[in-house]
C-alpha cells in the first residue's frame, strides 16, 4: 500500500472479513462438517461463522503446522498466497477461501489445482474488508476495497463449477 504523503510502501494483511461475506455463501457451506477457520485475524470471522450456525475451530495457531476440521473456510493473508495454495494442495481437504480474482491466473495456482476440480463462487458485488493496523480497526476507513475477490472452492461438489451469487 502506498502512502502518498510519505511515498513509502507498507505491506500488511490486516484486512478482516465482513460477516456479509459468510452470510452470502452460508447456503453453500455444509452444516454437517466441522469448519476450520484457519487464519485468525481479529477473531471475528470464526464468530460470524458460529453465529451462522456452523461448528467452527478458530484459534490463533499456525496454518502450516496444523490440520484441523473437515473443511477450511477462510480469508487467508493475500501476501502469502503462494505458500497457502501449496499447503492447501498438500492437505487435499475441502475448502472455501476468499482471494483476489486475479489469483486464478498465477502459475502456482495452476500448478497446484489444475485438473483437480476447483470451483469458483462469484459474489454479486465486491467484498469490502475491514482494515486493521496493529490489531485495531482503522478509524475513518471507508471499507472500499479496490479489487474483486472470488471464493475459491475445492472438493465442494457444487452442481456448477462456477456459482454466481444473485
Amino acid at each position: 500500500m502506498a502512502g502518498f504523503q510519505t511515498k513509502t510502501f507498507l505491506k500488511h494483511d490486516d484486512y478482516m472479513t465482513p460477516k456479509s461475506a459468510w452470510e452470502n455463501i452460508a447456503h453453500l457451506i455444509p452444516k454437517d462438517k466441522i469448519i476450520w477457520e484457519a487464519f485468525y485475524g481479529d477473531g471475528k470471522s470464526g464468530e460470524y461463522l458460529t453465529e451462522l450456525g456452523f461448528d467452527v475451530i478458530h484459534r490463533p495457531i499456525d496454518f502450516f503446522e496444523n490440520d484441523l476440521g473437515d473443511i477450511i473456510v477462510s480469508n487467508p493473508p493475500f501476501s502469502k498466497s503462494k505458500e497457502i495454495i501449496k499447503r492447501l494442495s498438500e492437505l487435499d481437504k475441502p475448502f472455501i477461501i476468499i482471494m483476489p480474482s486475479s489469483k486464478i491466473n498465477t502459475s502456482y495456482f495452476r500448478e497446484n489445482f489444475k485438473n483437480k476440480g476447483l470451483q469458483i463462487i462469484i459474489p454479486r458485488k465486491r467484498i469490502h474488508f475491514t482494515k486493521h493496523i496493529d490489531g485495531k480497526p482503522v478509524e475513518g476507513w471507508k471499507n472500499a476495497t479496490c479489487f474483486d475477490c472470488f471464493y475459491y472452492c475445492y472438493k465442494m461438489n457444487f452442481d456448477n463449477d462456477i456459482e454466481w451469487l444473485l
